[in-house]
Formats: structure tokens, C-alpha cells, sequence
């Protein structure tokens, strides 16, 4: 079984199925990525660099923005990627007051 899963050709993550430990290198749709950090089951590797201001693709659609350059290998979650989606716990706008 693979240890990512890459849900389309367009996508640059992948979905950890398993936890990775930074080194370890991974196929990921016939891609080999080596994991720069640890990244827990269910969050998400960038497949190639994602250079801040540019679109993180997941199921062939945008899934937010880079806030910062991501290398490949990265963890790539909320602490890199303003969500295009919308979090849920912030009033319209995304601004807490």
C-alpha cells in the first residue's frame, strides 16, 4: 500500500494514509518526494515547491493559497496555506476582531 495518496495528476499534495518521518523518500504518484518533516496521517505533503501567492491543489481544484514558499516534501497545512474554502470558525471576511 502506498503511503500517499495523490487524488489527481493536477494535484501538488498528497494525503499522508499513514504517518511519514522527515527523510524517509515516498512515491507519491509515481513522483519520489522526500518528507523534510514529520507529517501526520490524514494532513498533507507538497508534491513539488509551491511558491507563496500560488494555488495548493487537492482533488484538481484549489484548495487555498500559499502563504509562503512550501518546498517539496513540507507539511502543508494551516500554518502555510490560507484556506480558499473558508475555516468555519471566523465571521465573514476572515478578520477576528
Amino acid at each position: 500500500m502506498s503511503a500517499v495518496i495523490v487524488i489527481t495528476p493536477r494535484d501538488n499534495v498528497a494525503t499522508a494514509l499513514e504517518p511519514l518521518a522527515a527523510g524517509r523518500t515516498i512515491d507519491a504518484g509515481g513522483v519520489a518526494v522526500t518528507v523534510r518533516e514529520p507529517i501526520a496521517s490524514g494532513h498533507k505533503i507538497a508534491l513539488a515547491k509551491i511558491a507563496a501567492g500560488a494555488e495548493v491543489v487537492k482533488y484538481g481544484s484549489p484548495i487555498g493559497t500559499a502563504t509562503v514558499d512550501i518546498e517539496a516534501g513540507a507539511h502543508v497545512h494551516v500554518h502555510n496555506v490560507a484556506s480558499g474554502r473558508g475555516r468555519g470558525d471566523l465571521p465573514a471576511g476572515g478578520v477576528v476582531s
